[in-house]
């Protein structure tokens, strides 16, 4: 699939669930573009000067999402970035809009046992962000998938599955997609 090129008036916008490679193949991105990214989960941390688990133990799951939106009204509208939000921001039609009129929505995609392996590997995930349901991981994984597969697949201009790709692959993969150049 072969999307426009990214222009400066158009942002990035790399969507899945957490571990999918978000930040790691947005700040390959944004490098490659010469445009800053824009973490929304981090920035909404910055801003709360707490961590997701805190905020969620303070104003619960829906005072996370009023600020996520809050901070997708903000930066959905500015041109030539990167943003990686968070993997529940589709669970708002409202964020969805916004972010598809401004922006080319990628799904970084990749199967739930993958999923669950990257997140054992990456202390810092359970530190600073809570489980959504606080049974199995493996479980929790794969039933959040569920739910959220068919919002992802309605949001995005393209599917990238990281399953077995290096976060350098998917960027150039794309890159290659957006009509832009390969990676440096």
């Amino acid at each position: 699939m072969t999307l426009t090129s990214p222009q400066a008036s158009r942002a990035i916008v790399l969507i899945g669930f957490r571990a999918a490679g978000k930040t790691a193949v947005g700040r390959l991105l944004a490098q490659a573009l010469g445009w800053p990214l824009v973490d929304l989960d981090e920035e909404l941390m910055r801003e709360a000067g707490q961590s997701i688990a805190e905020i969620v133990a303070a104003e619960g799951w829906a005072g996370f999402r009023r600020r996520e939106k809050e901070l997708v009204r903000r930066y959905a509208g500015r041109p030539g970035l990167v943003l990686t939000p968070g993997g529940g921001v589709v669970l708002d039609p409202e964020n969805v809009a916004r972010l598809k009129h401004h922006g080319v929505l990628i799904w970084l995609t990749a199967p739930a046992a993958v999923i669950r392996d990257r997140l054992a590997r990456d202390a810092g995930t359970a530190v600073s962000r809570p489980g959504l349901q606080g049974g199995d991981p493996l479980a929790e994984v794969e039933a959040i998938l569920r739910e959220r597969e068919p919002l992802y697949r309605a949001a995005a201009d393209l599917i990238v599955d990281t399953a077995t790709l290096t976060p350098e692959e998917v960027a150039a993969r794309i890159l290659r997609a957006l009509g832009g150049a390969a990676l440096p």
